[in-house]
């Protein structure tokens, strides 16, 4: 048995985590890893495992319901504050047919919910009306060509481009909560003036009035992946400012103010199913429970953990479970 075989499924519900966008956030997993529409050459989860569009169930609404409950009660009786319960898997979230269903089973716990989407399926009606009770949806607009889609997202090659746009474009115009998009920079694929204009236009068009502009900042699963530098980023911001009204950076670091419950184990294996943390942030969260470095140290042993330098940065990472050996003659 291999280290990766070993390694231990992710939490349905973790964090909470500082989020860039929406304060302290609890965090819901509601697909396994790493099931997703894309296949992102910047994945921060990391390389997709099964780059899947048909929607299915994966958790009972009302066990996810139930976790995220007994969750935001542990953390309200630690006395911490909870701004957003957030749909941020290790795929694709409207892959999940209970989404809408594990969304309406939330309301009673009067918390905000946020949900996070490459947007692929927002073609489907059952998908849009899905989303309808949310508060926050962020959609991913990271190209609004199709080759420069096809080169940066590696959609499942049944996508159509056209069809994607226009499912974006309909949940746009019917979604009554908080509506951003998210466009994530890659150096030398979808940086150039060019690119970044069709986007702004693609956004004005659509009816997006507010842009969240981001870059790598966490390991990718390809060395060859990297940010733009500050002078592109400052280009493309201008370049979308001028077709969109509230354009904001998402390239800082979120901090390192991540809650312990007391079992530090469990805690840097939930948020870093996720969410890759930095060393920096690993420490804080071990100092914040009285535990030394041996808990990271074991579960590298153990195959749970790994470490990894980006951008001059150690980060720890999830290992995922290998994917299937496929035979040679396998579709």
């Amino acid at each position: 048995m291999t280290p990766q075989d070993m390694a231990e499924p992710p939490p349905l519900v973790f964090g909470p985590v500082p989020s860039r966008r929406l304060g302290r956030s609890i965090g819901i997993n509601n697909i396994p890893p790493k099931i997703c529409s894309f296949a992102c050459v910047y994945c921060q989860v990391g390389p997709t495992l099964d780059r899947a569009i048909n929607i299915r169930s994966f958790y009972e609404p009302q066990r996810v319901a139930d976790e995220v409950a007994a969750h935001v009660a542990q953390v309200k009786n630690r006395g911490e504050d909870i701004d957003f319960l957030t749909f941020v898997p290790d795929g694709e979230p409207t892959l999940d047919v209970g989404l809408g269903e594990t969304i309406r089973l939330l309301r009673p716990l009067g918390i905000d919910i946020a949900v996070i989407t490459n947007g692929s399926m927002l073609w489907r009606d059952d998908v849009r009306e899905g989303l309808d009770d949310a508060d926050w949806v962020s959609v991913k607009v990271d190209a609004a060509e199709n080759a420069v889609w096809r080169h940066v997202n590696r959609p499942h090659p049944d996508l159509d481009f056209g069809t994607v746009r226009e499912g974006i474009a309909r949940f746009v115009a019917s979604f009554n909560g908080d509506l951003v998009s998210e466009t994530m920079l890659v150096a030398g694929i979808n940086d150039d003036v060019e690119s970044v204009k069709s986007i702004g236009e693609f956004l004005y068009n659509t009816g997006f009035t507010k842009a969240y502009l981001s870059i790598p900042t966490r390991p990718t699963p390809y060395a060859a992946i990297t940010a733009p530098d500050e002078q592109t980023v400052n280009r493309a911001y201008h370049v979308l400012a001028e077709h969109v009204p509230h354009v904001e950076y998402l390239v800082g670091y979120e901090g390192d103010e991540f809650a312990s419950s007391g079992d530090p184990r469990a805690d840097l294996l939930s948020v870093i199913a996720v969410h890759p943390m930095r060393s920096s942030a690993v420490h804080e969260l071990l100092d914040g429970a009285g535990a030394g470095w041996d808990v990271v140290e074991d579960l590298i042993t153990d195959g749970g953990l790994i470490e990894t330098t980006y951008r001059n940065e150690t980060f720890y990472v999830r290992r995922f479970a290998a994917p299937p050996k496929r035979a040679i003659n396998e579709d």
